[in-house]
């Protein structure tokens, strides 16, 4: 069994098991850091006091991939898709909780070698408990 073959079958077990929960302080540079990035000039988030919506993807999504890669390290991750739900603004010094959680896993061979399609599920919660958003996205490993 290869590498990634073992890599995808320990992923395949951990399909519907919640990642460990993350918290994560959102101050005014990383607003702004992102606005910029995203070339985003509303003047909303140009002072870094409230976040764009799509701010929250960027939140534990690396550290999320990076999990998946020390269980199954393939060569190339790709994004397949992503479906948000907004809640609740992010606002500076808000405090996000983020969870993740596979809730699908598909493989296929392909030209360079076996795939894994894998469906994610996350949602945030800000400092009070309420739900700041929902997301839904799928990666491409192989």
């Amino acid at each position: 069994m290869t590498e990634a073959s073992s890599g995808i079958e320990k992923l395949k077990s951990k399909i519907g098991v919640e990642w460990q929960p993350r918290e994560y302080e959102i101050g005014r540079e990383m607003i702004r850091r992102f606005a910029r990035a995203v070339g985003d000039p509303n003047p909303l988030w140009q002072d870094g006091a409230i976040a764009p919506p799509t701010f929250i993807l960027a939140i534990g999504f690396e550290q999320f991939v990076d999990d998946l890669m020390s269980l199954a390290p393939f060569n190339t991750v790709l994004m397949g898709g992503t479906e948000l739900e907004c809640y609740q603004p992010i606002g500076l010094g808000d405090v996000i909780t983020t969870i993740f959680k596979i809730s699908n896993l598909r493989e296929r061979q392909g030209k360079m070698g076996r795939m894994a399609f894998m469906t994610f599920d996350s949602s945030y919660k800000n400092q009070k408990q309420e739900l700041v958003a929902k997301c839904r996205q799928m990666i491409i490993g192989y």
